[in-house]
Formats: C-alpha cells, sequence, structure tokens
C-alpha cells in the first residue's frame, strides 16, 4: 500500500467543480487528491501576428502558484514566469493546441490560465486536464451564441503522471512520492490512446524500454479512467 492507502495502480480522489467564476468564459477547479488548480478560458478577438489574415485561430496559456500553494510561500512571479512555469505553461498551450482544429475557432484566440491553488505534486498533469474540461465549455457556450459554427475540439484529453519507486511502478504521484522517484514521467494523452506528448525523466538510473511500456500501459489506464470523469461532469458519461 502506497503512503496514502491507495494500491500501485489508483487515482486520487478526482474531482471538478464548474463555473467557479461567473466572468471568465468558462472556468474549473480541478481536484487531483490535495492538489488543487483553478483552470479559466477567455476568449480574446484577435490573433497573434503570425496568424493574422490566415483564418486561424490560437490556444495559448498562463500558469501559476498563488502565494498560499506551498507549506513555504510561494512569491509572486510580478517580474516574469521562472523557467519551470513557462515551461509549463507552453505545455498546456502545446497539448490543448494538439487536439484542437484551430481553423474552425477563425481569428481569436482562447487563453487558458491555471493558477495552483494547493500542491501536492502532479500540478501539470491536473492543470492539462482540468484544462480539457474548461476548454470544451467553453467551445460549447461559442457555438451556443453563434461565435463558431463548427466544434474544433477534436478528441477528449488528459495527463497524468507515472512513477517507478523500487522496482513498482505508481499511478499518479503525490508530492512525497515524487521525491522518492527513481523514474518519473507524465503523460497526455487523448481518448484513442494518441500521445500527444510525454515527459519522462530518470531521476536516480536509467530505465529500459520494457519499463517505459508498463509505465505507458498504465497511464493510459489512468487517462481513461480521467477521461470518464471528464465526460461525465459535462454531460457526456
Amino acid at each position: 500500500m502506497r503512503i496514502d492507502g491507495r494500491r500501485p495502480e489508483d487515482l486520487r480522489p478526482v474531482k471538478f467543480q464548474l463555473d467557479f467564476l461567473k466572468n471568465p468564459l468558462s472556468s474549473v477547479i480541478v481536484e487531483f487528491g490535495n492538489t488543487k488548480v483553478l483552470c479559466t478560458v477567455s476568449l480574446d478577438e484577435k490573433v497573434p501576428p503570425f496568424l493574422k489574415g490566415t483564418g486561424t485561430g490560437w490556444i495559448t496559456a498562463e500558469y501559476a502558484f498563488i502565494p498560499g500553494a506551498t507549506t513555504e510561500r510561494t512569491p509572486r512571479e510580478t517580474m516574469g514566469r521562472k523557467g519551470r512555469s513557462m515551461e509549463i505553461q507552453r505545455l498546456i498551450g502545446r497539448t490543448l493546441r494538439g487536439i484542437t482544429d484551430l481553423t474552425k475557432l477563425g481569428e481569436r484566440t482562447l487563453w487558458i490560465d491555471c493558477e495552483v491553488l494547493n500542491a501536492d505534486g502532479g500540478t501539470r498533469t491536473a492543470s492539462v486536464t482540468g484544462a480539457f474540461v474548461a476548454l470544451k465549455l467553453a467551445v460549447k457556450r461559442l457555438l451556443e451564441r453563434g461565435v463558431i459554427s463548427e466544434d474544433p475540439i477534436l478528441e477528449y484529453l488528459a495527463g497524468i503522471s507515472v512513477g517507478k519507486i523500487g522496482d513498482e511502478f505508481y499511478l499518479d504521484l503525490n508530492f512525497e512520492e515524487d521525491v522518492l522517484a527513481e523514474v518519473d514521467a507524465n503523460f497526455f494523452m487523448t481518448e484513442s490512446g494518441k500521445i500527444v506528448e510525454i515527459q519522462a525523466t530518470a531521476e536516480k538510473r536509467p530505465f529500459t524500454w520494457e519499463e517505459f511500456t508498463k509505465m505507458k500501459d498504465l497511464a493510459f489506464k489512468g487517462i481513461q479512467e480521467l477521461i470518464k470523469k471528464q465526460k461525465e461532469v459535462l454531460g457526456n458519461g
């Protein structure tokens, strides 16, 4: 049994709270255990300069910790995003663009903002999973308002972590497990099993292709469970 009583193949309790805020196009609080992230989507009726005149839209993201998200206060990044935050916000944007037909958005931008309210491992995977739910909600409202005429989302998407501690592989690491992991991997996959992005690192020793396959299979099990929960909260279960 794990530190929190789970089996190796178990997710932490996963929850979604829709429309936490009223001003954005959509908002979702996603919880992976004690990790909680607020994800919002806002509409901007313009695109970056490189897309002007193309008829194609854009999805971009920002990611940050609120000061009280960790046991020691996290200073606000008022002078610009630090390296880790920049890397994760680019990841969020890339993965969401990867499952979206941007030509169906027209020349407009959807801004995804992910604010980590409480951090206990897996903030990037929770952010992508929650941001996808917020994106689905936002697209539904744009379709209802006649802003766009076709659904641009190609497939459901979620993210999950897998780690190796000793001889065992564990799904959805919390912070204590993440610190102990010899191998740490984050998988971002679609409902059909297509890979959008993988981040895998040997923290203490290299890993084999056989071990990687085990991690990928365990991750996809978790992805399927997360997508089922996404569909249930969106009314598509």
